[in-house]
């Protein structure tokens, strides 16, 4: 099994397997302020990386994620759990990428995202050396577009039109980038600020993501502008629930793109875990209901393993989810 590719097991389980990717994350540092002039200026910033670096060893992250096809004959998710995600690209940020890619009309879309989106996105600039959000940014949108353009010039070759939503999560030294495309979603379990009381702060659950889906008022009107018409039953052409996804090359001139809402915010002592899930999981999961479940299991001291393994499931056992269920567990640990 490849760090960045799942493997399809269609035969009915008894078990949902563990995955192999349970891995810590955030190595020390190399001293980045070393070659730094002996000046003022300079001896302020040699404080500010190490600083930097104090606080970046400070936590871990610990990754792991589940699956199943649920009632499909199928399984058309694909997803991606790397905690060193640098590949070939040098540098001395700390770098790791997690992404859940959810087929439709087929798995091939899925794979290809799955196969080259971090790197086009790691090509397209993502900061190594110094953190920029704005250059972050700037190289997600950019990594997603390349992406996108070269799906569909390889599905127009090879005659497939599938389609991918997604959602992805960079951690790039102390900050997290989220992106998504379609219904694909990512949930923040985060602490409120201290209160003064002893007892541990309540986690509330922020959604991270904004669904894209044809029938949404800001969707309905850039496909109406593109030429594309929202069916009665909310629709693209009467077909398409999602309105932003990789591939679908034959519904990109009627409004479909694959341009993500990115978001960032830097890692503190009251952010806790994330959860990345298909339209699956969160077809039969509130956002507080399944932090609430991720958290108790967590308390129980469950691996990350397990603790996603039970979410998915509970999803699809006991919930009753028909989709292809899959979910991505990212957990902050402070050292």
């Amino acid at each position: 099994m490849s760090e960045t590719a799942n493997s399809v097991n269609d035969t009915e389980r008894s078990e949902l397997e563990p995955s192999q990717k349970r891995q810590t994350y955030f190595e020390e540092n190399p001293d980045s302020a070393a070659k730094r002039p002996k000046t003022e200026e300079g001896e302020k910033a040699v404080e500010e990386d190490n600083k930097s670096s104090m606080k970046e060893k400070a936590f871990e992250i610990e990754a792991d994620v589940a699956e199943d096809k649920g009632s499909r004959h199928t399984m058309e998710d694909a997803w991606v759990v790397m905690p060193d995600a640098c590949l070939d690209s040098p540098g001395k940020l700390r770098c790791a990428h997690f992404a859940i890619y959810d087929g439709h009309g087929g798995r091939l879309a899925a794979e290809y995202a799955q196969k080259h989106l971090h790197a086009n996105v790691l090509s397209a600039g993502l900061p190594r050396e110094l953190l920029d959000v704005k250059a972050a940014k700037k190289a997600i949108l950019d990594g997603f577009q390349k992406t996108d353009e070269a799906l569909l010039q390889e599905s127009a070759s090879a005659g497939w039109q599938d389609g991918a939503t997604a959602v992805c999560v960079w951690v790039i030294a102390q900050t997290v980038f989220i992106a998504n495309i379609g219904d694909a979603k990512a949930v923040l379990a985060r602490s409120s600020p201290p209160d003064g009381s002893d007892g541990p702060s309540p986690l509330k659950a922020i959604v991270l993501t904004r669904e894209h889906k044809a029938i949404y008022p800001q969707e309905r009107a850039r496909i109406q502008k593109a030429g594309g018409t929202v069916s009665s039953n909310g629709r693209l052409q009467g077909r398409l629930e999602v309105s932003r996804a990789f591939g679908d090359r034959q519904f990109k001139k009627v409004g479909v793109v694959a341009t993500p809402d990115i978001h960032s915010f830097d890692l503190t002592d009251r952010e806790h875990f994330i959860i990345l899930g298909c339209d699956g999981l969160w077809g039969v999961f509130g956002s507080s209901d399944a932090v609430e479940f991720v958290q108790k299991l967590l308390k129980e001291g469950l691996t990350v393993a397990t603790v996603s393994r039970r979410l998915v499931r509970e999803a699809v056992r006991e919930r009753r989810c028909k989709d292809n269920c899959t979910a991505v567990v990212i957990v902050f640990r402070r050292k």
